[in-house]
């Protein structure tokens, strides 16, 4: 069988303005697995949400948007052409909304021969918003184009120590400087969906320390390996317990959302006395407008308006060696098996 990579991410429109914005707004939100009620609600409430989002996110791009494009998306290829030079297969890049498509990317592999795919979504934890609607979309375009192509797929790798290693080498620099305070904030999802994830239905949020406590449930349980992540993170770093907390960010509509919310938390630390914050986002391997804008730029109007002075956000992993190491590892241990 020929053998061959794709890693998959969540995308990005195809520019900043409005009908481009929408249109990706429309695909993202329709996604029964990112708002997750009947098709006919969902329809009538990403209907009003594109009354005025897309202009508001519009304006919101243009602020991070690069003369080469999208930061996500010029990041993400750049990863998959360094990873390609390090390989002796085809690597394939798609994300699950907008261009390069996942369509484009299966066609692209069968047409190289491809019979045997890993598939890396650059999501490292579990949710079913991101990293679970990426493969099962995976699977269904390949069932479709493909149906001759086999797909394997790279588990979430959340408290993996090449993605750990990865992760502190990227934010060294920054963790040397005389900071008070560091926020692991990450993306956030609906507390709905944790519980719809849970396979033994009783654990997830079931009680004030379900990540604490062993289940099978923390194989599908995005918080629980957040707060891994976190774990792994600080204990290799050599961060303080007293220097750290978590939070999570990027939060639509009025149901309730994994707590605490980052744009809370930051001018609370700041009226608490942490007046020098480094912020890492784990939940990306790439920057985007999460990152860049809502981190980046609001989060320091919110860290600023509770009395905050100094205010950094460390830069997602991008293009970082290490982190191009640990996605090599992953492809050779898939490329070795079966030899």
């Amino acid at each position: 069988m020929s053998k061959a990579i794709l890693l998959v991410n969540l995308g990005s429109p195809d520019s900043p303005s409005v009908p481009d914005v929408r249109r990706y707004l429309n695909e993202f939100l329709m996604d029964g697995r990112v708002i997750d009620t009947a098709w006919p609600i969902r329809r009538l409430v990403v209907g009003l949400i594109l009354i005025n989002r897309p202009k508001e996110s519009g304006h919101a791009y243009e602020k991070v948007w690069t003369k080469d494009g999208s930061p996500l998306i010029v990041s993400s290829r750049n990863v998959q052409k360094l990873l390609a030079a390090r390989l002796t297969v085809p690597v394939e890049l798609a994300m699950r909304y907008q261009n390069p498509s996942i369509e484009s990317a299966v066609k692209n592999l069968a047409a190289q021969g491809a019979t045997d795919v890993l598939l890396i979504p650059m999501f490292p934890h579990y949710a079913m918003s991101s990293y679970e609607t990426a493969v099962v979309r995976v699977q269904e375009v390949a069932a479709k184009l493909a149906p001759a192509m086999k797909l394997t797929v790279q588990p979430p790798y959340y408290n993996d120590p090449d993605y750990i290693a990865a992760l502190v080498a990227s934010a060294a620099n920054f963790l040397k400087s005389d900071y008070d305070h560091l926020l692991f904030s990450y993306h956030g999802i609906p507390e709905r969906h944790l519980r719809k994830s849970d396979p033994t239905g009783c654990h997830c949020l079931a009680t004030t320390d379900c990540c604490e406590t062993a289940s099978p449930a923390h194989a599908t349980c995005y918080r629980a390996q957040c707060f891994a992540t976190t774990a792994a993170f600080v204990k290799l770093a050599g961060v303080p317990k007293e220097k750290y907390s978590v939070s999570f960010q990027s939060r639509l509509g009025k149901d309730p959302w994994l707590k605490p919310y980052t744009d809370y938390e930051l001018p609370r630390l700041a009226i608490e006395g942490k007046k020098k914050m480094l912020v890492i986002c784990p939940a990306f391997v790439s920057d985007c407008l999460e990152t860049i804008e809502e981190i980046g730029m609001r989060g320091y109007e919110e860290f600023a308006a509770g009395g905050g002075k100094d205010y950094t956000r460390i830069p997602c992993m991008n293009e970082h060696p290490q982190w191009i190491n640990a996605l090599e590892k992953m492809a050779q241990s898939f490329l070795g098996a079966g030899r």
